[in-house]
């Protein structure tokens, strides 16, 4: 694709950024930051088309996993972590992976990224099937990691999506539902880490977040599945249990330790 014109590789509109005040680039990195939200909002059908089609799926006994490089690898893998502390869910149902393995997540792997045929070795690995769903993410658009996967997993029947900051990628042209942010021309030019990144999560977001609630796992608008993992999350289970079942806190309490979830103790108190 000779032609393709990278957006994310566009000149910064600011310049000089050595000789700004500490000020003036907190404010102008912001006012860039702004504009991401509006980027986003453009693309919710897209992101709607995805999270029905990834509901039917996952009720069926499907896995979402991510893939990406990077930033982009990094999110993915954030997204995926917060799903069992937050919703309840086993770790083997939302999967984040990065090109380079479990080490890129903290410290680069050189040239992982540019490895076409490594994402489906690594999904291959997970046992992968038709009902699963392959989510790339790639801020390019461009790389070799993020649209190999995609590309095989699509050909063998998988639900596909490419998240991208470049309409008209390689990218989005091989997923199924090609989700095509475009937040322009990042702060310091190609830093897609910025931007890029800050779509990547919003997105994100709104993906798994919305397939938790469409598959149940809120009731209202509270995380009732959550685990019970420190302190904080008990208090704010017991105090769920307040609201919801009209008790004192050290009620609330005693009734969360004897059903050991939240939702349970809604379900069960009482009858």
């Amino acid at each position: 694709m000779s032609d393709f014109k990278k957006i994310t590789e566009v000149d910064s509109v600011y310049d000089r950024l050595e000789h700004m005040s500490t000020s003036e680039l907190l404010t102008n990195i912001n006012q860039e930051d702004q504009k991401v939200a509006a980027s986003v909002a453009l693309v919710i059908p897209k992101i709607e088309q995805l999270v029905e089609q990834l509901t039917e799926r996952f009720l069926k006994g499907g896995r979402l996993f991510y893939i990406g490089a990077g930033t982009s690898g990094r999110l993915g893998i954030l997204d995926a972590s917060e799903i069992p502390p937050t919703f309840g869910l086993p770790h083997e149902r939302v999967i984040g992976l990065i090109a380079g393995g479990d080490s890129a997540i903290r410290k680069a792997v050189e040239f992982a990224e540019d490895d076409r045929e490594q994402a489906w070795k690594d999904l291959e690995a997970f046992g992968i099937n038709n009902m699963d769903t392959v989510v790339g993410i790639a801020s390019s658009g461009t790389t070799p990691y993020v649209i190999g996967g995609v590309s095989t997993a699509r050909k063998n029947g998988l639900l596909t999506a490419g998240i991208t900051n470049n309409p008209g990628s390689p990218l989005a042209l091989e997923a199924e539902i090609p989700i095509e942010i475009p937040v322009g021309p990042e702060f310091v030019t190609g830093s897609t880490r910025m931007k890029g990144g800050t779509s990547q999560k919003l997105a994100l977001n709104m993906i798994s977040t919305a397939l938790m609630i469409r598959i149940g796992r809120v009731r209202g608008n509270k995380m009732v599945n959550m685990q019970l993992s420190n302190n904080k999350l008990v208090d704010r289970g017991t105090r769920y249990l307040m609201d919801s079942l009209g008790l004192d806190y050290k009620t609330a309490t005693e009734v969360l330790q004897k059903y050991g979830s939240v939702k349970k103790a809604m379900d069960e108190y009482g009858k």
